[in-house]
């Protein structure tokens, strides 16, 4: 009997329910990482060279002792405010490259390593520089397929690099998966607003000043005359610092214009989407709304919170609880998405209030 379906509709732990609880839990559940042991790589992400002060990303390679050239390479790349050594990040480096794969996994400018060879904050609209990154690997490595998983911004990254470049290959990308991605800003903003997201906008502006403190001290010309005070809110943060960087307006201009929600409908290349209903950051519901193109598959779990998927292994049959990790490895070795689609094909069918709605109360609770 094929257990593809059952695989792919993913059910809590029966002791971790609830988005927050599976968001803390992917976060914190304890886990031995093994030593560093990965080549760095700078990429130029800026047209101005690095000698004359361009900023630069950094790759952390880890290829296995078998691995050949012409063999699949992985690149992943992290969440808002996280690094190469991000949980998640750590994990799916360790399990791909005990499969075989060659795996980059890919710091954005100013964190983890990256903070040290970029002037520039990272930001909702930087689709280029994993372009930058794809090419990079695709010119150390020209004969080898590769795949991207990004996870939360990371993966927004990955789709909005696929609506810029329409039918074009970007090196040599062939597919894309995006984890929890929020494609519509003014909806995680919104989500921020409420009782059940202001913990989150709190955790997050901590992270993100103490990134901001740091580039300030690294590189002092570009620091206020006076340094002010933490913002309460991360629209804040964006609308004072992060959009004036990035050349926008504001934190409003910021957010029409680097969102990738309205262009899913621009992708033409094959994406894989996977989301949770519970997801207390990211609402669901633009998911359902957003028109996208016919290669955009969209997989929504009825939990799981943000990258949490701490999952029943009596269910799922995985040989651990970190539904996620399986699922993406699912997708890497080419794992039919059967009964994900199937889910997927019953909450289309639900209203977009409805689904609004549901986002909502999630938020609330």
């Amino acid at each position: 009997m094929d257990d593809r379906p059952q695989r792919w509709n993913f059910r809590p732990h029966p002791l971790l329910r609830g988005g927050h609880v599976q968001t803390f839990a992917g976060i914190y559940l304890p886990r031995r990482d093994r030593p560093y042991a990965a080549t760095r790589h700078l990429v130029p992400c800026d047209a101005t060279p690095p000698h004359d002060g361009g900023d630069q990303l950094v790759l952390h390679e880890d290829r296995p002792a078998a691995w050949r050239e012409g063999e699949p390479v992985v690149l992943l790349i992290h969440g808002f405010a996280g690094c190469y050594a991000s949980t998640y990040m750590t994990r799916m480096a360790e399990r791909l490259v005990q499969r075989g794969y060659c795996v980059f996994r890919m710091d954005m400018r100013g964190c983890g390593e990256g903070r040290h060879v970029a002037r520039k904050p990272t930001h909702c609209g930087a689709y280029a520089d994993v372009g930058a990154a794809v090419r990079f690997i695709a010119g150390r490595y020209p004969d080898s397929p590769a795949m991207a998983v990004g996870f939360s911004l990371g993966g927004a990254l990955c789709l909005g690099l696929l609506a810029d470049a329409g039918p074009c290959r970007v090196g040599n990308l062939q597919r894309v998966l995006a984890v929890c991605p929020p494609i519509d800003l003014f909806d995680v903003e919104r989500r921020f607003e409420q009782r059940g997201g202001r913990p989150y906008d709190k955790f997050f502006v901590k992270l993100i000043w103490k990134q901001i403190l740091d580039r300030w001290q690294r590189y002092p010309e570009l620091a206020p005359a006076t340094i002010p005070p933490r913002p309460k809110r991360l629209k804040q943060i964006d609308e004072t610092i992060v959009a004036p960087a990035a050349g926008y307006a504001g934190a409003h201009d910021y957010y029409a214009n680097t969102q990738v929600g309205p262009r899913l409908i621009e992708i033409e290349q094959p994406a894989t989407i996977i989301a949770s209903a519970d997801d207390p950051i990211v609402p669901t519901a633009p998911l359902l709304a957003y028109p996208r193109g016919e290669s955009v598959e969209v997989i929504i779990a009825e939990g799981g919170g943000h990258l949490g998927f701490i999952g029943d292994t009596r269910v799922t049959l995985d040989p651990d609880y970190r539904w996620l990790d399986w699922r993406i490895i699912d997708w890497v070795e080419g794992v039919a998405l059967n009964g994900a689609a199937t889910h997927q094909s019953e909450l289309t069918e639900s209203t977009d209030d409805s689904a609004a709605v549901a986002a909502g109360e999630t938020a609330g609770a």
